[in-house]
């Protein structure tokens, strides 16, 4: 019932969308702002048969690549310091402070350190996502209460115990809301990184092979494929994260 509403509902936001996309094409009435009528079956078109779909594939192998690297750094150190809280009054100070600082930022270290390639690319947005990860899971791990653990424990269970049976099935609902909240940024910082010295990815060909060539409606393709992934991935995820939801209801 839930995903219906959610489908209905963003049914109902593209149909918006392109409508007031529409308007404001014939208000501006100018080769920079095309009609969707122009751009979206050109879009279809570059995307199946031109290069816009290995621009397309490119770009969510990053982004993939750069999920799955923090998902599986930042998970399990949220854990552990949410199990440990002596050790997070430690860290803790040090993640404060990390935490609301624009990643961004650091990408001409990672150039510097890293030279400019995809794996350059995917650490930054990795480490954004890492973060997102790492606090939501730590502080999921730490609320939880201690009457819950204290009635575990006097079944005999252990720190792995724990671990597998509390923490863990705690955690994932965490997870996957901090991926959701986090795949919009990490796509805006994909365009950004994407537009220095590299063949393939949406940033590159949105930037570099139609923006300076004026090749406008080319250009909202390549726009139309950077919101698609956004899209694809935030409600791949929410998809997951409702059927999590409900087999842990069910249990």
């Amino acid at each position: 019932m839930k995903r219906r509403a959610t489908l209905v509902s963003s049914f109902a936001g593209l149909v918006m969308f392109f409508g007031l996309w529409q308007i404001f094409s014939l208000i501006v009435n100018r080769p920079i702002l095309p009609s969707p009528v122009e751009v979206v079956p050109l879009f279809f078109r570059n995307i199946i048969t031109g290069d816009l779909g290995l621009h397309f594939l490119a770009s969510a192998a990053r982004v993939l690549a750069a999920i799955l690297i923090a998902t599986l750094l930042a998970a399990p150190l949220g854990l552990a310091l949410g199990q440990m809280p002596k050790v997070d009054r430690v860290v803790g100070p040090l993640i404060a402070l990390i935490y609301p600082i624009p990643k961004i930022i650091f990408l001409p270290v990672i150039y510097v350190l890293m030279g400019i390639t995809d794996l350059s690319k995917i650490t930054l947005i990795a480490i954004i996502i890492f973060f997102q990860i790492l606090v939501v899971v730590r502080d999921e791990a730490a609320g939880l209460k201690k009457e819950l653990i204290l009635s575990v424990k006097s079944l005999g269970a252990g720190r792995r115990a724990l671990f597998r049976y509390v923490y863990l099935p705690a955690s994932i609902p965490a997870v996957l809301t901090a991926l959701r909240v986090s795949v919009g940024t990490a796509v805006a910082v994909l365009f950004i990184a994407e537009q220095s010295l590299t063949s393939y990815g949406l940033g590159y060909y949105i930037v570099i092979e139609t923006y300076q060539v004026l090749l406008y409606p080319e250009m909202y393709t390549g726009i139309m494929g950077m919101g698609v992934l956004g899209v694809l991935l935030y409600f791949g995820i929410y998809s997951i994260e409702l059927k999590v939801s409900r087999h842990m209801f069910i249990e």
